[in-house]
């Protein structure tokens, strides 16, 4: 089955985790090491024959331009991540709407593409901050893939439902595609979806996550990972024990494990796997709906 792969693409200084130790005024000073990289992550697709999507953050697209027009070039899908990396539930609605439309403009002129798919930093659409679905359909977005379905210290709307929906928004539809979960017992959640959890715990944990709902479920899901992740070699910025956990542990054994997965599992773009907002995939319920019977 195919399966959808996934980049958010920030700098090693942008994580929330970091962020507590290095603020936005203090990023202009740090060395890039986004276009190393980039490189390493597009020469490993290559070699599996994978496209993905990528989503950019608005502030990488203004500082380094030459990343996103590498990614284009290679032929991969090209979606927004923000602009300055911060979370949706601290931000005002008009806050967001700024940040949102000053990255889809940054994207555009670095790229040439003006990004239909929206994923939101540390997935931070949750139950306080759904309203801004409502800002991503007016802003011309036909894809999200921001919101997770678990309970989480720093993000999740528990019940929202597992598998991709189209909302009705006051600004149009908008489809949500959640990234990969598993149901361990009846409304018991569990994230399987990479990143942090493809990094710290043993492989056969994602591996088995996705054959469950590729096989039991017969569903497609969707991966993430950030290039940051597979460069030991970053300045470690943080100083708490447990966020240096999140942060740094396994990033030496993280590209061993994401060229298993490629090898093992086939992948392709977000749009490609589950359509987009106007016309999905025969595996996504093209059902409008609301979330727990709210409206956006």
């Amino acid at each position: 089955m195919l399966n959808a792969l996934t980049i958010d693409v920030e700098e090693y200084f942008h994580p929330a985790e970091v962020q507590r130790y290095i603020p936005m005024k203090q990023w202009a000073l740090l060395p890039s090491r986004l276009e190393q990289q980039i490189e390493e992550v597009l020469d490993l697709l290559e070699r599996h024959s994978v496209t993905a999507t990528f989503f950019i953050l608005g502030c990488v697209a203004d500082r380094t331009p030459a990343v996103v027009r590498r990614i284009v070039r290679a032929g991969h899908e090209v979606g927004c991540h923000s602009y300055a990396h911060q979370v949706i539930y601290e931000l005002t609605p008009a806050q967001f709407r700024d940040d949102t439309l000053r990255a889809i403009e940054a994207i555009e002129n670095a790229g040439g593409i003006r990004p239909r798919l929206y994923r939101a930093p540390s997935y931070s659409i949750t139950g306080q901050s759904l309203w801004a679905l409502n800002i991503l359909a007016e802003c011309g977005f036909e894809l999200d893939s921001s919101i997770v379905p678990v309970e989480h210290d720093r993000y999740g709307v528990p019940g929202f439902g597992r598998y991709p929906r189209s909302l009705a928004t006051a600004s149009g539809p908008l489809l949500e595609i959640p990234v990969a979960t598993v149901e361990i017992a009846k409304g018991r959640v569990i994230p399987v979806g990479g990143g942090a959890y493809l990094r710290l715990l043993p492989y056969r944990y994602t591996a088995a996550g996705i054959r469950r709902v590729n096989e039991r479920e017969r569903r497609p899901v969707c991966i993430y990972f950030h290039p940051w992740e597979i460069d030991s070699e970053q300045p470690h910025l943080t100083s708490g024990l447990i966020s240096g956990m999140r942060t740094y542990l396994g990033l030496s054994s993280m590209k061993k494990k994401l060229h298993r997965l490629l090898t093992e599992f086939q992948f392709s773009t977000m749009t490609t796997v589950f359509g987009n907002g106007k016309q999905s995939a025969a595996e996504v319920l093209t059902m409008k709906a609301a979330v727990v019977g709210a409206t956006f």
